[in-house]
């Protein structure tokens, strides 16, 4: 029997095709979908955090905050007449989730808290039995993850335990062009130290951008994931997974890294990442 599943996910450029083709194709199995709010007032709203990010990381991150986040916030506003206009509105890759998700009739709300008591109602009344994070920015604790009979698993892209936070293509991008990959791990309340279950390295082009990565590690995250639920309709469990050591976390870069990325040729975001941003709800699928 296949699980129910709570999936929390903020939308954005890395993962917004692959999850919305992820949720369309596992409607019959999703309770609910809980959609972070990158603009929370706990992290400071917007200005709050474009200044935290400028103070840490300096003028060179901004255009990938824009291309990342900015422009596909701008796009789900505006979605309804781009996809008129290109003849997507059918598509789901091309809807954003919220949208898709209501055409699915698959329960939504915007999280502000990840353990707070509204997702604590939400999960009491749909009784999801996983949890599943797909590029989400909240940590959930001990007692919200008790929430569901089977825990909870993320789709990480990066090779566990290396590249432990939020940008793990960042640090993959600076370490070497073998550093990149992809894991499934169970969900634990130290950031990304849960047991493995399924790991994959992944070879991207010379000159791939972390953006352009981080997409196209999260279209080969949605592959593994879906033999691990394979194998918990399979089994009626999850697996244990194994265990690695936890390594240094590796955070939102610092203007050294990112200066040092620069020296040496290195892109956080290009043009074609750009396109990709303008056109996720005007095109059904990504370009190459």
């Amino acid at each position: 029997m296949r699980p129910r599943i709570a999936l929390f996910v903020l939308e954005a450029l890395p993962n917004a095709r692959t999850v919305r083709r992820f949720v369309a194709d596992h409607a019959a199995d999703i309770a609910l979908v809980g959609l972070s709010n990158a603009e929370r007032p706990a992290t400071g709203g917007l200005i709050g955090q474009v200044r935290t990010h400028l103070a840490r990381s300096g003028r060179r991150f901004l255009p990938y905050l824009a291309v990342n986040f900015g422009l596909p916030d701008l796009m789900r506003l505006i979605a309804p007449l781009t996809q008129s206009l290109s003849g997507t509105r059918e598509a789901a890759e091309a809807t954003p989730l919220r949208a898709l998700c209501g055409r699915l009739q698959i329960p939504t709300l915007a999280v502000d808290a990840v353990n707070g008591a509204e997702v604590a109602r939400a999960m009491a009344e749909h009784a999801p039995d996983l949890i599943i994070t797909f590029h989400f920015d909240q940590i959930l604790s001990a007692q919200t993850l008790a929430l569901a009979r089977l825990g909870g698993l993320n789709v990480h892209p990066g090779l566990l335990p290396r590249h432990r936070g939020p940008v793990p293509t960042i640090h993959a991008l600076s370490d070497g062009p073998d550093a990149f990959g992809v894991t499934i791990h169970r969900l634990a309340v130290a950031i990304d130290t849960g047991a493995i279950l399924e790991q994959e390295a992944v070879a991207l082009a010379p000159d791939v951008t972390a953006t352009r990565a981080s997409v196209l590690l999260h279209e080969h995250g949605r592959r593994l994931l879906d033999k691990v639920l394979d194998a918990v309709a399979r089994d009626g469990a999850l697996s244990e997974g194994r265990s690695a050591p936890v390594l240094p976390y590796c955070p939102f870069p610092d203007r050294a890294l990112l200066d040092d990325l620069h020296r040496r040729g290195l892109r956080l975001t290009d043009a074609h990442d750009l396109r990709e941003a303008l056109s996720l709800s005007g095109r059904g699928t990504a370009t190459p």
